[in-house]
């Protein structure tokens, strides 16, 4: 293939590549949420900054999720549409439960700053169980299937190396077996088994981001079907690249 043609997929990879390395911004949220978490922080003092900040990162990382899957849609979709579809619904969906959780702590701040006080106590309760079920059934479930959906594209494309998508597919099974036992009390949310359970999805994306930033998508037939796919729709895309 070409340099020349490689040269627009290069820039699809590198920022597809950059915004999987974004999603890992949130890693410090864990830390900063720790004390908002607490029912009890609507009586206290705050901080409330550092749940601004983390809110702050969480909503990146959403933004983030949505734009792996639009930036890799065009390419993708060329082995096969419905699943590529399915990707950006279910990233799209994934990044919706971040939005829904995100708001349930800011809530539990406004609580605070309007000194609801011990009447609020219930509320924060509430808020905050809400909190972790979006975390649960967001963050928790979601990245499995996106592991799948994204994965068999890139196996069967072999756009990345195929270790890349097999982490994932040994993840998914083992992050949907977190999530479950952790919804019928085997064990906490938060805790070192979950943590273990969800090291090979978290493995997978950081990989596919490295790979991507600093190789970019391998030379396969499926480039050029895309290629050709967009040159029918658009003819000026082909002078262009060759300009």
């Amino acid at each position: 293939m070409k340099t020349s043609t490689l040269r627009p997929y290069r820039r699809i990879s590198l920022t597809a590549g950059v915004l999987y390395l974004i999603t890992f911004c949130s890693i410090p949220t864990l830390a900063l949420y720790a004390g908002v978490r607490d029912p009890r922080y609507v009586l206290g003092s705050g901080p409330d900054a550092q749940v601004f900040l983390a809110g702050i990162l969480e909503l990146v990382v959403a933004l983030a999720c949505i734009g792996t899957a639009v930036i890799l849609y065009p390419v993708v979709k060329r082995q096969h549409e419905g699943i590529a579809l399915g990707f950006v619904a279910v990233r799209t969906l994934e990044a919706a439960t971040i939005f829904a959780g995100v708001g349930t702590l800011f809530a539990v701040v406004s609580l605070r700053q309007s000194g609801a006080g011990a009447d609020a106590l219930i509320t924060a309760q509430a808020l905050i169980a809400l909190n972790q079920w979006t975390f649960l059934l967001g963050q928790g479930l979601l990245p499995a299937a996106n592991a799948l959906l994204l994965g068999s594209l890139l196996f069967r494309s072999g756009l990345v190396p195929r270790v890349l998508p097999i982490i994932g597919f040994v993840g998914a099974p083992l992050l949907v077996a977190s999530a479950g036992a952790t919804m019928f009390g085997l064990w906490g949310q938060v805790s070192a088994l979950s943590g273990l359970a969800a090291l090979p999805v978290a493995l997978w994306e950081l990989a596919l981001g490295v790979w991507l930033v600093v190789k970019g998508f391998n030379p396969v037939p499926l480039l050029d079907r895309t290629r050709l796919a967009d040159e029918s729709i658009n003819p000026e895309s082909r002078s262009r690249q060759e300009a």
